[in-house]
């Protein structure tokens, strides 16, 4: 643990390691994305109950997931920055948070169309639909925030302070469903308890789910990379790896 936190305080090793990596998640994220989102929306069976308005499932879940995810990440990585000074995890929280920000109207946008043919309305200020548009602002909060200040120091620290402050919001957009009265359906899948729906459904919902989470990690490796490109743009590596370039 202490060993990969050492390497990650080089922005040249993190440079390195992601270009390997990067091929391999592009790939992943197209093959699983293409696959889930065939078998979903053209093979999987309609919902006894919704018939194909369930299909939108297959968006929006995913994007709920990663919209929490990336908070989550974020938090982690304000706290190795505010601990250990580590600029790369200062990088990655800012470049996903515009990415979250997507993730999270994806999810409210898909939520909202869902729930026209379920609920009969497109909005209601149910628990979990509530703690998910904070969860929306609290992510423009970060990203006003890291463009309000001159000093870029100050505004990661605000940014990751906020962040690590908004995190509780995650546990409450979770357990909504089971805290208050909620029209919402309680989670698709839980670790202890069955699925609630046939295989031929919950397996390209696990593919796309899978997929959404390469797409996340490939877009993270590739904007850090040019976000360290740019702040070590001063650096000897940097400029030696730009000679070579052209």
């Amino acid at each position: 643990m202490w060993a990969f936190i050492n390497k990650l305080r080089s922005p040249k090793w993190f440079y390195a390691i992601s270009e390997r990596l990067l091929p391999w998640f592009w790939v992943a994220a197209a093959a699983l994305i293409l696959v889930g989102s065939v078998w979903g929306l053209a093979f999987a069976p309609a919902d006894y109950q919704q018939g194909n308005s369930f299909r939108i499932i297959y968006v929006h879940v995913p994007a709920a997931f990663l919209a929490q995810s990336i908070f989550v990440s974020m938090a982690v990585c304000g706290l190795v920055y505010m601990v250990w000074k580590i600029k790369v995890a200062d990088m990655v929280a800012a470049m996903v948070a515009p990415l979250g920000a997507a993730m999270t109207f994806i999810s409210l946008f898909s939520g909202a169309v869902w729930g026209v043919p379920t609920w009969g309305t497109w909005w209601m200020w149910d628990a979990r639909l509530t703690s998910m548009l904070i969860l929306f602002f609290l992510y423009l909060g970060v990203i006003a925030l890291r463009g309000a200040f001159a000093s870029r120091d100050s505004a990661s620290r605000a940014a990751s302070v906020l962040a690590m402050v908004g995190v509780i919001n995650i546990p409450i957009i979770k357990y909504s469903v089971d805290w208050w009265y909620t029209l919402h359906q309680p989670a698709t899948f839980t670790v202890t308890g069955r699925v609630g729906m046939p295989m031929e459904m919950w397996a390209p919902l696990l593919i796309m789910v899978l997929g959404f989470y390469s797409f996340f990690i490939a877009v993270t490796l590739m904007r850090t990379r040019s976000e360290i490109l740019r702040r070590e743009s001063n650096k000897r590596w940097v400029r030696e790896l730009a000679g070579e370039r052209h």
